[in-house]
Parts: C-alpha cells; sequence; structure tokens
C-alpha cells in the first residue's frame, strides 16, 4: 500500500479552481458507455459529477492565501498482492476509502468547537482508477533510459543517411536498433518499456480530493501541516494542532487488512519500509527473524518494489554483513522454491 498526500500544486502561488486537476482525474472515462464509468464519490453520495466536485471545492476556500493550497490530493495504490485480495475493485476500493477517510480524520490532532473533529467536518471526492502508464521516474523507464538514447541516435542517423547527409548501412542500423531493442532490461508483452506506456496487470488505485477547509468552510484542517500533532499554549490556552501522518499510513493499513483479511507480509508495512530508508540494519535485523516462508515472500516483494537486498552498512561491518545476508538469500531462494507461496 502506497499512499502520498500533496498540495493542489508544487509551487508558491495556487489556482483558484480544481477545474484542471477534476478534468485530470475524468480522462480515464474518455471513450467509455454509460455503464462503464467511474464516478466521483464520497462518504454518503455516489456517481457525482464533475461538474459539482468542482463547485463545492472551489465554493469551500474562505479567507485562504494565494500562497495557500485551496486542496490537498491523496492517492491511495495498493499493491497486487492487495488487489488480489479484492472480488470487486470498484466497489471493494470505494467501501474501503470511506473507512479510510474515517482514519484520516482521526490523525488530525484538532478540535472544533471543543469536540475531535470527525467525517463529516471534512469535504471530500474520490474517484477510482484502473489504469496506469510508466512514468520518466519509474525505474523501469530510467534503466532502459540508456538503450533508448542508443536507439534515438541511431534513428536520426538514419534519416541523415537518408537525406545523404551521412555515408552509412541503413540495414545495418536497423538491425543495432532491433538488438538493443530486445537487449533492454525491462520489457512487458515482448516491447521494451517506454514512457508512457500502459502498465499490464491489475493497476487499481484510488484519487481523493479533499478541501483545505472544514465543511463549514470556517477553519482550515492541513494535513501538510509542518507540526506534528502536539498541544501547545497559545494566549493562556492550550491548543491542539498538527496531523499525525505516520499514524494516518499505519491506520491506513490496519483497516485495509481488517476489511478485506489481508494477511500483510512484514516487507509491505509502512514501518518496514521507513525502518529501510532510515535505519536498513534494523530493517534487516527484523527481516531475519521472520518465518521461512514469510522471508521468501519478503524478499520477493522487495524485488519486485526495485529495493536493493544489500542495506548501506558501514564499512567496519560490511564482511559481517555480506556473510550473513547472503547465508540469508541462500534460504530464501531455497524457500521460494519449495514452498507453496502463491507469487
Amino acid at each position: 500500500m502506497y499512499i502520498t498526500i500533496t498540495p493542489q500544486t508544487m509551487g508558491g502561488n495556487y489556482s483558484k479552481s480544481s477545474a484542471d486537476f477534476v478534468g485530470y482525474l475524468e480522462k480515464e472515462n474518455q471513450g467509455l458507455e454509460q455503464e462503464e464509468l467511474e464516478h466521483f464519490f464520497n462518504q454518503y453520495g455516489d456517481e457525482i459529477s464533475a461538474e459539482e466536485v468542482v463547485r463545492e471545492i472551489d465554493g469551500n476556500t474562505a479567507k485562504l492565501e494565494k500562497t495557500e493550497p485551496r486542496f490537498y490530493s491523496i492517492t491511495v495504490s495498493p499493491s497486487k498482492y492487495e488487489l488480489n485480495r479484492l472480488q470487486n475493485h470498484s466497489e471493494d476500493l470505494k467501501k474501503y476509502t470511506r473507512e479510510l477517510m474515517k482514519d484520516y480524520v482521526s490523525s488530525f490532532n484538532r478540535e472544533i468547537k471543543g469536540r475531535p473533529i470527525n467525517i463529516d467536518d471534512i469535504k471530500y471526492y474520490a474517484k477510482i482508477e484502473h489504469q496506469r502508464t510508466f512514468k520518466g521516474t519509474d525505474r523501469q523507464v530510467r534503466e532502459n533510459q540508456p538503450f533508448a538514447t542508443k536507439i534515438l541516435q541511431l534513428k536520426n542517423g538514419i534519416r541523415k543517411v537518408e537525406r545523404g547527409e551521412l555515408p552509412g548501412n541503413i540495414k545495418t542500423m536497423k538491425q543495432e536498433i532491433q538488438k538493443l531493442e530486445k537487449a533492454a532490461p525491462h520489457q512487458q508483452n515482448g516491447k521494451r518499456i517506454v514512457q508512457g506506456m500502459q502498465k499490464e496487470g491489475s493497476q487499481s488505485h484510488i484519487h481523493i480530493i479533499v478541501s483545505r477547509k472544514d465543511a463549514s468552510n470556517r477553519f482550515s484542517l492541513s494535513p501538510g501541516s509542518k507540526y506534528k500533532a502536539s498541544d501547545v499554549e497559545l494566549n493562556g490556552k492550550t491548543v491542539k494542532r498538527g496531523f499525525d501522518r505516520d499514524g494516518f499510513f499505519e491506520k491506513a493499513e490496519k483497516t485495509f487488512d481488517k476489511t478485506f483479511g489481508y494477511q500483510r507480509n512484514f516487507a509491505e508495512t509502512y514501518k518496514a519500509r521507513k525502518d529501510f530508508i532510515k535505519n536498513p540494519k534494523i530493517y534487516f535485523a527484523s527481516l531475519m527473524k521472520l518465518p521461512t516462508n514469510e522471508k521468501a515472500l519478503a524478499f520477493k516483494i522487495m524485488g519486485k518494489a526495485g529495493i536493493p537486498i544489500m542495506p548501506s552498512i558501514p564499512v567496519t561491518q560490511a564482511q559481517l554483513a555480506m556473510k550473513i545476508f547472503n547465508g540469508l538469500r541462500r534460504g530464501v531462494d531455497v524457500a521460494i522454491k519449495s514452498s507453496s507461496i502463491g507469487i
């Protein structure tokens, strides 16, 4: 489960309207029949029009400065393992979204009129999408780039030869292009993965647009607050402030697991990914304590995610770490071959 929370755009000034973003979320409906359309929805309503979303979000921005975002975008991307647990991607993810947004409001350390905020205090709209395309930042595209560069150079060379600007053998150049196409490390259905190519397999995910202001248009609720959940003294009064992002991400996982009876592997947890980034030694120490089959699945998940097996280890401990992890990997390789893990 990967969740991102971002302001409406990156930069100093923000557009007064959400129309461009809402229009972007409507792109997947183009060319579909009426019964195939994915509509916007919120906590209580289905089949909400894009026009209503724009009107409600744009009309809920009282007293916001130009340098303050009007809304936040939350993107929720379940893994293929999580998606395999669902019976109906559209309906199940809609159900999950409504539970997830309860986790969202409970992660604010804020009060409205002396009570904690609740789901009715926020204004949000969500949409399920089922397609994804490869981006320039994706690992597959980046690692294919040296081959793409050489192919482009050869194609430019062919055009120059055809125009008589350079000498050369076009047939040989085309054969070289074919070799490079096949040699690129990342392929999909026999073709080199490039930016803009649609990803195969289940790609269902959730886009949520949530207003910066509460539903009454009086209070600002920012998940991008620089403050973590805390209580401070202000003018002699105790004031609650902040948003607990770590808490939200962990709640989101637990809600998914509870809702769909999902058995989450160690490598899929937010805490594990955070440990990997901040302290790889702790991450791998925890990994080594897992039962063999769970370790096998964890390494498989890590490989699919592009996580290197060897973490950053201080030089003084490198030889010992390498010996330990190589031994662990041999055991995991055996487990993958002999276990009944469905991967």
